[in-house]
């Protein structure tokens, strides 16, 4: 953890000149951006493989069909024709994965009073009137919602909530041109699809009780991923951009 403090603190230096005392903030931001390229090829993958389960869209519904009244056998032969064809059912996932870690080292370094022995001087730093190792809670205790640390938070709501609306009507319209199954291709999927306009909005509830630096991680690239989809599945019609998402 030592190694990624040294990281964001050097990342802070260069970034001193633009953003003085909100520095350390903005060298989380330029983090989580280097994150999400480094993770981008497994983005273009993950479309790839949306638009190539998007072309077998017409053989999944001849197996659902024809294996619609044993699951067993139309989750069998599904993955025999993902398999055949090379498409991974869960590729979409792995970006997501990949980015845990990151997400997890910047919630302990903000979480912890000691780096190696040392104090934790990153605790110190502020984007403008909020700690950047606080929470909601504290700037509610500390000024209330329109205090200066609320209003940061506050800020970041609107933000987290604006986007999340975006991809919510976004993933509802994909779900209304999408065909109803007959059947899921995946254990679990219909319920899925079901929660899924919901699931931006879930982020409101991490912004709320991480620390603000790991706030600002999720912020950036839930706002990078929503920015991402528009330009990877572009060219996809909107029932097919449905595939994505699953």
């Amino acid at each position: 953890m030592s190694v990624f403090a040294t990281l964001v603190e050097r990342l802070a230096d260069l970034l001193q000149p633009l953003f003085a005392a909100s520095a350390t903030a903005a060298a989380i931001v330029v983090f989580t951006a280097l994150v999400r390229l480094a993770v981008h090829p497994l983005s273009r993958a993950a479309a790839r493989g949306a638009k190539a389960r998007t072309r077998l869209a017409p053989q999944l519904a001849e197996l659902r069909t024809k294996h619609g009244k044993n699951q067993e056998r139309l989750q069998k032969a599904t993955m025999e024709l993902y398999a055949e064809e090379k498409v991974s059912p869960f590729s979409g996932c792995l970006p997501s994965l990949l980015q845990l870690p990151a997400f997890f080292l910047l919630y302990h370094l903000f979480s912890n009073t000691s780096i190696g022995g040392e104090p934790n001087g990153l605790l110190d730093h502020d984007l403008f009137a909020a700690p950047l190792g606080g929470r909601w809670a504290d700037a509610l205790a500390d000024g209330g919602v329109f205090g200066g640390a609320g209003l940061v938070y506050l800020g970041l709501f609107v933000l987290v909530a604006a986007v999340a609306t975006f991809n919510f009507r976004r993933t509802r319209r994909q779900m209304a041109a999408a065909p109803a199954p007959t059947g899921e291709a995946v254990p679990g999927m219909g319920a899925m699809l079901k929660v899924m306009p919901l699931m931006s909005f879930a982020t409101l509830i991490t912004v709320a009780v991480v620390p603000l630096a790991a706030a600002l991680y999720v912020v950036t690239s839930t706002t990078w991923s929503a920015v991402e989809r528009v330009f990877l599945y572009r060219d996809m019609p909107v029932a097919g951009a449905l595939a994505a998402t699953t």
